[in-house]
């Protein structure tokens, strides 16, 4: 339960955090070409403000992703797990068809010894 509740709100928190990283001014590069938000906005601490809720949600996802990681299941985290024992069945299928498809080797003649002339 906590699981699902932490992962409705890094989702949550992810969208917020794209919108104040696209509200935000741009410092150089090709998009600082249309910065026209200042003239817009017009307050000078709103990039402050912007700034401080950027760190602060990036701060936020990092905490409820280890809380989030923490509160899992065991059942889920195990590593022999269904994955594992398709992944080995998927070897063992690729495997035998490799045999099966496997092109019948020649052998090669050996060299005849090379004669010498008689004198």
């Amino acid at each position: 339960m906590l699981y699902s509740i932490c992962i409705v709100l890094i989702l949550v928190a992810s969208i917020i955090l794209i919108l104040a990283i696209l509200v935000q001014n741009p410092k150089s590069g090709m998009a600082a070409n249309f910065g026209a938000a200042n003239q817009v906005m017009g307050v000078r601490e709103s990039a402050n403000i912007l700034e401080k809720t950027t760190w602060t949600l990036a701060g936020l996802i990092v905490a409820l992703s280890l809380i989030a990681t923490i509160s899992m299941e065991s059942d889920v985290v195990t590593t022999g797990g269904a994955l594992q024992k398709d992944a080995e069945a998927l070897m063992e299928r690729v495997n035998a068809n490799a045999s099966q498809n496997a092109m019948p080797q020649a052998e090669v003649p050996a060299e005849a010894p090379a004669e010498t002339p008689a004198n």
